[in-house]
């Protein structure tokens, strides 16, 4: 019997796919051959009693009682143990390869499996179920001699494994009397021999995360975290076109039953921002260099025009939004969507975002490609957008379908772009630029300070003349706009505090929104709050929010974007780049020295 679906899920990728996989080996997630693509295993998303029938591939071991999972050290590559009541146990080995090869990164659309006993002789038995069209669809299948091929409308897939085909095809249960690999990817012919191939794909994938890992700049504190976190971001980039997706996928509610199912496997600039920010300040600036790729041509594109808040990770602008009726959703819980109508969203604070995203490539002398003139020119036409909507109204950074307002959080991230260019001006000696800019910042800083304050509420509120809280404010903070030790800012952490939090764990917002109040926490805020805790001088306060925080991750690692404070359970996209960036910035920002050990 399949577990509950639930989100203690790993997930294994390499930068261009990636799967979920659950405590017990369990793949149900795994879109190919991009992350927007459809689900080749799509139980995720149908899994009214658990994982169900179709849409899976599980490796299962006879009378099992229990197992374990985990990562190895400093990678990508995961491992499962299932043990059976006879003491027969089974490891399971899944990854992605990841490599060097030619002086290229090697990431092909593939993924390895590979199974051995470890005690005993235990009996196995594989279930192979993908589908297309979302489910809708079952392969036509075909075999060979070492090989299944499963045909689908959108592709045909092929499976190659040392492993009996013929009890593959039918699931027959069988002892396992050796090693078996399974390699799933497009229709081609293995190179090598299967179990030499998985091995040796397997070393080198270890090896080149283990020299990723060495090369991070980690706090002293909580670097097992740290690094889990930093492994998981870099998943989240498609490395083709340096798109980084929310997450990885669409539809898991973000509290039960709640209808706030959406798609988040496409590149926000907000997210995708906060992503470069927190690898840079470890400095991984990898992952900066390839998304600045992608977002150079959003930036020409638009040229002096509206940016979207999102696009594909192929550079697509139409991100229709439809429901798939025939899916139940996650435990039920439907609707399941494609595509995402913020699209067509005016959300202001993406200049501020462009420019965050890419000011310390100008700074920064690592970088293989130093952004010249005209890449300067083309951010200046972001400023010039920020200035011209910094005080009009917008959908805001949460979304909102039904309503338009002056959104503080917008006028913040608008105020963001014109501070960022007129310190690049400066670099560049553009002293007339930088004068300029430095004037219009100082402009929208005098209209947030006057039109977000709000004194009966002594905070700033989430819109100019309003009277809403909202957690977004606390990134005056991290972009610099206020001094953390000004009063208007403590007293705002102070009322936030009061009115947003459940414990340690803090809503986005108090007003209801297109579905009401939201009922659980949104993890990113929960960070957010620890930061200005500890910009504030609240540091012991915050490192045990911390903590707290640390111990609501899965059990291996990962968060995804909302958590229910009363019973400590995981709602929404999975994994949520945003708390992910939380977990790195929260090390960073309240780990003791190094100077206190060496």
């Amino acid at each position: 019997m399949n577990p509950p679906a639930s989100l203690e899920l790993a997930v294994i990728g390499n930068c261009a796919v990636s799967a979920l996989i659950d405590g017990r080996a369990n793949m149900v997630w795994a879109c190919l051959p991009r992350f927007d693509s459809e689900p080749l295993f799509h139980a995720l998303v149908d899994s009214p009693d658990g994982w169900g029938d179709q849409g899976l591939w599980s490796i299962e071991i006879e009378n099992l009682v229990r197992a374990e999972q985990s990562y190895d050290a400093g990678t990508a590559v995961l491992r499962t143990r299932l043990y059976a009541a006879g003491g027969e146990t089974l490891e399971i080995t899944d990854f992605c390869p990841r490599f060097m090869q030619r002086d290229r990164a090697y990431r092909p659309t593939q993924i390895v499996r590979r199974v051995r006993p470890v005690q005993g002789h235990p009996r196995v038995r594989f279930r192979m179920r993908p589908r297309g069209h979302w489910g809708a669809v079952r392969p036509e299948v075909t075999r060979g001699s070492n090989h299944l091929r499963f045909v689908l409308p959108t592709g045909t897939w092929r499976l190659t494994t040392n492993a009996p085909i013929t009890y593959v095809v039918d699931e027959t249960w069988f002892s396992l009397p050796g090693p078996v690999s399974l390699l799933l990817g497009p229709d081609e012919t293995l190179a090598g021999g299967i179990e030499e191939t998985a091995r040796d794909f397997e070393e080198q994938t270890l090896l080149h995360w283990r020299r990723w890992t060495r090369r991070l700049a980690l706090p002293l504190e909580w670097q097992e975290a740290v690094i889990r976190a930093a492994i998981t971001l870099k998943l989240c980039q498609f490395e083709e076109t340096g798109a980084i997706v929310a997450a990885m996928t669409t539809s898991i509610p973000e509290a039960p039953h709640s209808q706030r199912n959406w798609d988040y496997r496409y590149c926000w600039l907000r997210d995708a921002f906060f992503v470069v920010r927190a690898l840079n300040g470890l400095s991984e600036v990898g992952t900066m260099e390839d998304y600045l790729r992608w977002l150079h041509d959003i930036v020409r594109r638009a040229g002096e025009g509206h940016v979207q808040p999102l696009y594909g990770i192929a550079l697509e602008e139409r991100l229709q939004e439809q429901t798939l009726p025939h899916l139940r959703g996650y435990r039920g819980m439907g609707p399941v969507r494609v595509g995402n109508q913020a699209y067509e969203h005016h959300q202001h604070d993406v200049y501020g975002n462009i420019v965050l995203g890419a000011a310390q490539s100008f700074f920064d002398h690592r970088l293989f490609r130093r952004p010249d003139a005209s890449d300067y020119e083309a951010l200046e036409a972001m400023g010039e957008q920020a200035w011209r909507v910094h005080d009009q109204p917008d959908a805001g950074m949460w979304e909102l379908r039904t309503r338009a307002r002056i959104h503080t959080s917008s006028a913040l991230m608008c105020w963001a772009a014109c501070d960022r260019l007129s310190g690049i001006a400066d670099l560049l000696g553009r002293a007339s630029r930088a004068a300029l800019w430095r004037e219009r910042a100082e402009s929208i800083r005098s209209s947030i300070l006057a039109r977000a304050w709000n004194d009966d509420r002594r905070s700033f509120v989430e819109s100019f003349e309003g009277r809403d809280l909202d957690a977004s404010v606390l990134l005056m903070g991290e972009v610099g706009f206020l001094p953390p030790q000004d009063p208007r800012f403590i007293a705002t952490v102070d009322a936030l505090e009061k009115h947003l939090c459940d414990g340690p764990f803090m809503r986005r917002y108090e007003g209801a929104d297109d579905f009401g109040r939201p009922e659980t926490a949104f993890n990113v805020c929960s960070f957010w709050r620890i930061d200005a805790l500890a910009r504030i001088g609240r540091r012991e306060e915050a490192r045990a929010i911390f903590e707290v925080l640390l111990a609501r991750r899965n059990p291996v690692g990962l968060l995804s974007e909302d958590l229910h404070p009363q019973t400590g359970e995981l709602w929404g996209n999975f994994p949520q780049t945003y708390s992910m960036v939380g977990v790195i910035n929260g090390a960073v920002r309240l780990s003791a020295p190094w100077e206190t050990v060496v």
